[in-house]
């Protein structure tokens, strides 16, 4: 075939993998950033954020989602786009012009192979700075106060110190039947407010929210009757009209310092994660050498044993110690029996703390290395689920989101959760990192070899009417009378 032809091939096709890898990317990408916002719906609703903030906090975790969306999108358009072309015998009439599936594939090859590259690029420069960004930004949203919003009949305690309550409320800035609790002397309900009715006002710089109250009485109980100051027991002023300042900075959201959060595995890339992975290990054979060392100075100290080896003993505690000295009545056995039982109880307690405390240790470095390790899965990812939809998508020839996307989730499904059983088995310390987070990728690689080899050979693999016939030929034999009766 000539080289304008070829050409040509490789623009229809790269034009048709290219339209729907970008559509399932972000179709992906849509629908794991609604479960995100399901999930922290709560946390969102009702503390009167600006849109900006909740725009910004979107865009950062739709980047931190890229890790799930592109394997998915790789696998889902590589099927599309094959079923498309096999589904409109597109594939049949290249074969038959002498071009081979393996040539039809390289453009989609190529493009994955850069996917692989900008997987990796983003997996260690883009990844960390959405995770620092969107992590933190969470964080302070979560702990940002709900807005301010009296409600009718119901206690209000989003104001540091005090207690509001309103029967009624008009218009938005109106109360009546208004009651003010003042915990601001840390004494309990010892100073109360009640007004007729009274209205809400916010300053320009939306700091403050000025009440005014009229018609009321402000009800306050004195000291406790102290030495130091003179007992007042009850207090009762009315007023015309009374004006109380809230301050309504603390409704503002603070972010945190970024600093605070780099540690985390999350926020590393590549080098970063080397040296933490490095100074955790490190750590941790030091702490196991310390008690080591710590135990054996423990048991050193136990009477009786061999002078050379125990050194830090008493001559009394050895001779105390003595079988013969013991068995001639000279010392309270039952206290000696007493003491050695004491001492086993510490000696276990300190080596079940310690193991606890290494455990807890080693899944902390695990995370690192499982993080560490993630960079290259994502990449690696894409390789083997192009090599498994490819194919795939001349199997059953069906292109759009209909069959392709039930298979493509189902196997994705099973990759996701093996990658997370993986995960688990690393962190729970039952596989190396290496091990654990490899497995998903080496178990279904053998899988998408295989299914190209077939597709490239032109396989009766890819013939589902010779399966279709097998299993026609098989309910034949079943339902055939007379079947398994002796002549």
């Amino acid at each position: 075939m000539s080289q304008t032809m070829m050409k040509k091939l490789h623009k229809l096709v790269i034009s048709s993998y290219v339209g729907p890898f970008i559509a399932t990317f972000f179709i992906s990408l849509f629908i794991l950033l609604m479960q995100f916002l399901w999930k922290y719906i709560d946390d969102l609703v009702g503390k009167g954020l600006e849109w900006y903030v909740i725009a910004e906090l979107l865009f950062y975790a739709s980047a931190t989602f890229v890790p799930l969306a592109l394997p998915l999108a790789v696998l889902l358009s590589s099927i599309m786009t094959m079923g498309k072309m096999g589904e409109h015998y597109e594939l049949v009439a290249f074969k038959s012009a002498g071009i081979s599936l393996r040539r039809i594939m390289w453009p989609m090859v190529m493009i994955s192979l850069f996917l692989v590259l900008a997987a990796f690029f983003f997996s260690n420069n883009v990844l960390p700075v959405a995770n620092l960004r969107s992590l933190s930004l969470l964080y302070d949203v979560r702990q940002q106060r709900p807005a301010f919003n009296i409600t009718e009949g119901v206690y209000y305690h989003g104001i540091d110190n005090y207690v509001i309550r309103a029967n009624e409320k008009d218009d938005g800035q109106t109360l009546r039947g208004i009651k003010i609790y003042d915990h601001s002397d840390r004494r309990g309900n010892t100073s109360l407010t009640t007004a007729e009715w009274g209205t809400m006002a916010i300053t320009e710089d939306q700091q403050f929210l000025v009440l005014s109250l009229h018609n009321g009485i402000n009800y306050k109980e004195g000291s406790t009757g102290s030495p130091l100051e003179p007992s007042r027991p009850f207090q009762r002023t009315n007023f015309g009209q009374q004006v109380i300042k809230f301050d309504l900075s603390i409704f503002d959201l603070k972010r945190t310092d970024q600093e605070l959060f780099r540690g985390n595995f999350r926020m590393l890339n590549i080098s970063q994660l080397v040296y933490f992975e490095d100074s955790l290990s490190n750590e941790l054979d030091n702490r196991k050498e310390t008690f080591l060392r710590t135990y054996k100075n423990r048991l050193s100290n136990y009477p009786g044993g061999d002078p050379d080896t125990y050194r830090h003993i008493t001559p009394e505690q050895r001779r105390m110690a003595d079988p013969d000295f013991i068995r001639q009545g000279r010392v309270n056995l039952p206290m000696v029996v007493s003491s050695a039982m004491d001492m086993i109880r510490t000696n276990r307690d300190h080596a079940n703390y310690a193991h606890i405390e290494f455990r807890q240790r080693e899944r902390t470095l695990a995370r690192y290395q499982i993080e560490f390790h993630r960079k290259f899965t994502l990449s690696f990812a894409c390789v083997v689920l192009f090599l498994i939809g490819a194919p795939l998508g001349a199997i059953i020839r069906k292109g759009g989101f209909g069959l392709p996307m039930v298979i493509s989730i189902l196997l994705f499904v099973v990759f996701h959760v093996i990658s997370i059983m993986g995960e688990k088995f690393v962190r729970e310390g039952v596989l190396e990192a290496h091990q654990g987070m490899w497995i998903s990728s080496l178990l279904l690689l053998p899988v998408g070899i295989l299914l190209t080899y077939k597709a490239t050979t032109d396989s009766a693999l890819l013939n589902t009417e010779n399966y279709l016939q097998r299993l026609e030929n098989i309910l034949l034999y079943i339902r055939k009378p007379g079947r398994g009766k002796s002549s």
